[in-house]
């Protein structure tokens, strides 16, 4: 199950009338909730193997596996100052699927232009650029799921 399958039973459990959703295998383990306020997990009764292998959110596991090892590893030699997300949420690249990125290594970019978008919550947020300066290095890739304060942008 990669991202796009996890994006999609976000939005078919966003559509339904469920108000939690949980899912658990071994250690890892998925919720989703409407409610406003977290409540406590409630016991997660066995499911049969034949009924998890027969699930497609018997994957998500593997898919939060596959999350972490599709973050785009930081070089080394790259120079300048991290631009760090300011919250949770996918990140894009570009303004669209079919436009160019908005900024690409080597380029020069000047205070408050736009580095990339972070969807949140279906609000695309910019992320500015915090000063003048040239990207020396992008730290995620196109459609990532990101953590508040995950490093984004290296600029020198």
């Amino acid at each position: 199950m990669n991202i796009k399958d996890i994006k999609d039973l976000m939005a078919q459990f966003d559509q339904s009338s469920l108000k939690e959703f949980s899912y658990r295998n071994g250690a890892d383990e998925l919720s989703f909730s409407k409610n406003e306020a977290k409540s406590a997990p409630s016991p997660v009764a066995a499911i049969p193997d034949s009924v998890v292998a027969a699930s497609p959110v018997a994957q998500v596991a593997d898919a939060v596996t596959s999350l972490e090892e599709s973050s785009v590893p930081a070089n080394p030699l790259a120079e300048g100052d991290v631009v760090e997300s300011p919250l949770v949420g996918v990140a894009y690249l570009a303004p669209a699927p079919d436009k160019p990125s908005f900024v690409s290594v080597g380029d020069t970019v000047k205070k408050g232009q736009t580095l990339l978008i972070i969807e949140a919550m279906k609000v695309m947020n910019e992320v500015p650029a915090p000063r003048d300066g040239v990207v020396t290095e992008i730290l995620v890739s196109n459609e990532e799921v990101i953590e508040f304060g995950k490093g984004l942008v290296r600029l020198k």
